[in-house]
């Protein structure tokens, strides 16, 4: 880490978006397309991404992705962001998805969660250092050490990734 790099709280690039659900973002019994909520919560995780970063990022990958509950016309949905951890280059930033009930009082139900990494670069795509993250809360800081474990994991799982393409016919490699 570079000393120019100085850390941030996660309160400093925590993000909202919210968005209010048309026919036109739905299937044909009236639920939120998945894909389009996959959208929304790429976008509201490269807020927090680039704040954090105060950089560009770019999307590496989008993991732990669970639908909870189905996201109908009409309904506002709240998207929040934050960066749990951060690397060299990269930030794995949570997202969690929810529907405002604004017509009966307020009340939010959980409708999906995704843990994402983004990788900060310059202007020509070169990736660059963040800056470290300072936990700050007991929520926080568990969120910061189940990244660490959720890393090592996905560390895992590429290079058994790799092994299995090492074995394939060439024709077969994506």
């Amino acid at each position: 880490m570079s000393e120019g790099v100085a850390a941030r709280p996660v309160c400093e690039s925590q993000s909202e978006r919210s968005e209010i659900i048309f026919p036109s973002d739905a299937n044909a019994i009236g639920n939120l397309f998945g894909g389009r909520l996959m959208q929304f919560i790429d976008l509201v995780g490269a807020m927090a991404a680039s704040r954090h970063a105060r950089a560009y990022t770019v999307t590496a990958s989008m993991d732990h992705l669970d639908f909870v509950a189905p996201v109908k016309v009409g309904d506002l949905l709240i998207l929040r962001s934050s960066v749990n951890r951060a690397w060299r280059t990269s930030m794995e930033v949570g997202v969690k998805a929810m529907v405002e009930d604004v017509r009966n009082g307020g009340g939010f139900r959980q409708v999906a969660s995704a843990y994402l990494t983004f990788v900060a670069v310059d202007a020509t795509g070169k990736s660059i250092e963040v800056p470290q993250v300072i936990p700050e809360t007991d929520h926080q800081k568990r969120r910061y050490e189940d990244a660490g474990r959720r890393r090592e994991m996905r560390s895992g799982e590429v290079q058994r990734r790799k092994d299995i393409r090492a074995t394939l016919p060439l024709e077969w490699h994506v």
